[in-house]
């Protein structure tokens, strides 16, 4: 019989704290001394309960999905939806969000202080601004917030950070300056077009110089130019 979240605190307070920790066997023999007409505990799953609460900080299930309860319980999907509506249980996505670094919250204000005196320095400071967004497609079964759901009668407010570089993935990318709609294929001809002004100009010393700002979505603030 699987161990539900009150066995699993049962199991902590058993291991103790302090210099009065039990040994793993020590938590096995007493769970089987209170309990002995349930199956015994292995020393892995007393190490993996021990584990799960130093990372997480509690023990708690993870969340199922109606397919996974339906198995489990060798019931119909239709029939766990409808016993979930009847508790006024409702599917709430998950949220992805960005993994911070702890200067990143500074990086961001300084960003925003930045962009909003140089607007009031440069009515076309705005205009210069390539605005891009990208969907990123992974091919190792990441989370995927369309197919994940989380039932519960509260909103759990479920967010999930994730790294925004990750290996085995597609991203398709797009852009929006002032003149209009730009790709990659624009993008990239425009660049090599630059970089034969940036040439000529940087022999002939001129005042004027290409000043391309880039806003990248799903990524931590930051400003690019080309000199």
């Amino acid at each position: 019989m699987p161990l539900n979240e009150r066995d699993r605190i049962e199991i902590l307070m058993m291991i103790g704290v302090g210099d009065r920790m039990r040994t793993q066997q020590e938590v096995c023999r007493l769970f089987h001394e209170m309990h002995p007409d349930r199956e015994p505990v292995s020393q892995s799953t007393v190490s993996r309960i021990e584990r799960k609460y130093r990372e997480l900080g509690h023990v708690r299930d993870a969340p199922r999905q109606v397919r996974q309860v339906s198995r489990d319980l060798n019931i119909g999907k239709s029939s766990v939806s409808n016993i979930f509506k009847k508790v006024k249980y409702h599917p709430y996505r998950v949220r992805l969000i960005h993994e911070l670094a702890e200067d990143d919250f500074d990086r961001r204000t300084e960003f925003c202080e930045y962009m909003m005196d140089h607007n009031n320095q440069n009515n076309g400071f705005i205009a210069n601004i390539l605005f891009s967004d990208e969907a990123t497609f992974f091919l190792n079964g990441h989370v995927n917030r369309q197919n994940t759901r989380y039932w519960s009668q509260e909103n759990p407010h479920w967010m999930q950070e994730y790294h925004t570089q990750h290996p085995q993935k597609v991203n398709v990318w797009a852009g929006i300056i002032y003149e209009g709609r730009d790709t990659c294929k624009e993008l990239i001809q425009e660049l090599k077009h630059s970089v034969g002004l940036l040439k000529k100009q940087k022999e002939q010393r001129t005042k004027e110089k290409l000043r391309v700002k880039g806003q990248q979505r799903d990524e931590t603030m930051h400003l690019n130019m080309v000199p």
